[in-house]
């Protein structure tokens, strides 16, 4: 038995012709869904990049204890169980978040792994003189005051200078990042046991595609086509119609390119039949928002469905006649560790929390109620496929902290003024009966308190535009985050904060 994983970086499913988009040209999306399972009711869990990750290797949600930080020592990796039983695990990326302080215990899971530089400001080539101009253009209204702070503005320098070496098809990262997938199996598609990550950070922004992709996507842009218009910044959506359209345009053009290369997996398992005997998954951490609800991005502002109801595509060789259908009952990233280690053969742990898919996919048969979902220290979201209820603090003023053993930031280690007043906490229920440091948050990235509750009716209202207020449904959805923070073993103040 093998499994190839194919993962993306904020893709929006809203963008892809299987899920419904009348516009965008992914042909390799459709032929994908012509083959697999597509699942109609996927839901993101921990929120952002890292967090997501932490649950696709451990099967449980960790936004209740943790922000953005590495796998812990206690932690459940599937990749890892995999190894330890046989089955050889390969990791190809160009996630530069993986070589971060923040992620820097990911890739070491596997067996093997390969990186491509050059994603997003990714400390790569030097060029010491290079610097980006304080008047440099931008067409983002909010990220004129951004370029104002010096990290931010050498990360745009940077993402200059990594560019400039990724001027043809073949250098870009994404292409890179294929390339070394598409070598692994050449070389091990006769082998048995193994199981391949393939993972971009693409479409992730900054929507860098070369004219190729561009062209597919023909318009007029009436502003100033030399400013700097792949980029949103996570704010407001202030900006021209026809901007917000160009930016919506150079995303499609990215996510085009992530169907080409899509396609190129598509044609060695064609090559080498590997339908029979290969499972395939292709999946994303979460959405993107361009424009919608008056918002770039996917921090900062509720995580509405553009962000939250993501594409999940399944391919299991023992259910091969199950090609092209659809299922409604609702999954989660939780739910794939429990998935790859079922179709290995291997043991679940008991702190995995998701759920192996084979029933979802022989009949549709419910594995949960409700799915929640969030960003460490902020609004706590739950839905039952109908209704979405996005709860916020009730006491904002109560503490945050962060549950660890492994004190880094996405980008640097937590400072000596951070860890001065640290305690020992727990052991909770998952933490294999180790304390963990118990640490005041200080960043609240992605904090949505200040929005309030708010609860939508998805089949009245499937974009999200209007509230409503019917405190039974509310009554309901705070009993499940509560019943699933029960669950989850969250920690005690977090029921005071919230109010539950």
């Amino acid at each position: 038995m093998k499994a190839i994983m194919v993962m993306y970086d904020s893709l929006n499913r809203e963008m892809l012709e299987s899920y419904g988009c009348n516009w965008t040209k992914t042909p390799n999306f459709k032929r994908l869904a012509e083959k697999c399972v597509q699942f109609e009711q996927c839901y993101v869990g921990s929120m952002p990049c890292m967090p997501a990750r932490r649950e696709l290797q451990t099967g449980r949600i960790n936004f209740f204890h943790r922000s953005w930080g590495p796998m812990e020592p206690f932690d459940d990796s599937m990749p890892e169980i995999l190894k330890k039983g046989g089955v050889y695990t390969h990791l190809v990326s160009d996630h530069q978040h993986y070589w971060e302080d923040g992620g820097a215990t990911y890739h070491n899971r596997y067996s093997s792994w390969e990186i491509a530089r050059g994603q997003e400001g990714d400390n790569w080539k030097a060029d010491v003189a290079h610097a980006y101009e304080k008047g440099a253009g931008t067409v983002f209204e909010n990220k004129k005051v951004m370029l104002e702070y010096p990290l931010y503005a050498r990360m745009m320098a940077q993402d200059r200078i990594n560019r400039a070496e990724m001027n043809t098809e073949e250098k870009t990262s994404q292409a890179v990042t294929f390339a070394n997938g598409l070598e692994f199996i050449e070389r091990n598609h006769g082998e048995d046991n193994w199981f391949l990550q393939i993972e971009t950070f693409d479409p992730h922004e900054p929507f860098y595609t070369l004219p190729k992709d561009k062209e597919l996507y023909p318009h007029h842009f009436e502003g100033d086509a030399s400013m700097e218009a792949d980029w949103p910044p996570y704010a407001p959506a202030v900006e021209s119609e026809n901007t917000i359209e160009h930016v919506r345009y150079n995303y499609a053009a990215l996510v085009s390119k992530c169907d080409r290369y899509l396609g190129k997996v598509l044609d060695v398992m064609d090559k080498y039949n590997l339908w029979e005997d290969t499972m395939l998954i292709v999946n994303t951490d979460h959405g993107f928002l361009l424009g919608e609800h008056g918002w770039w991005g996917k921090t900062s502002m509720p995580i509405y469905n553009e962000i939250a109801h993501t594409p999940l595509f399944i391919y299991d060789p023992r259910r091969a006649d199950l090609a092209g259908e659809k299922r409604n009952s609702i999954v989660q990233t939780i739910d794939l560790a429990p998935t790859l280690l079922e179709y290995f053969g291997m043991e679940i742990p008991k702190d995995m929390e998701g759920k192996p898919l084979k029933q979802v996919m022989d009949d549709d048969t419910p594995i949960r109620e409700y799915a929640v979902f969030g960003y460490h220290g902020s609004q706590v979201d739950v839905t039952d496929g109908r209704y979405v209820y996005m709860h916020a603090a009730d006491h904002q003023g109560e503490k945050v902290y962060e549950y660890t053993l492994m004190p880094t930031h996405m980008r640097q280690m937590f400072q000596p003024e951070e860890l001065q007043n640290i305690e020992l906490a727990g052991p909770f229920s998952f933490t294999k009966g180790c304390k963990v440091m118990k640490i005041e948050k200080k960043d609240m990235m992605g904090d949505t308190t200040s929005f309030g509750n708010m609860l939508f009716d998805l089949n009245e209202d499937p974009t999200q535009n209007t509230q409503i207020h019917d405190e039974a449904v509310e009554m309901r959805m705070k009993g499940y985050i509560r019943e699933y923070m029960e669950k989850n073993d969250a920690p005690k103040e977090l029921y005071k904060r919230l109010g539950l």
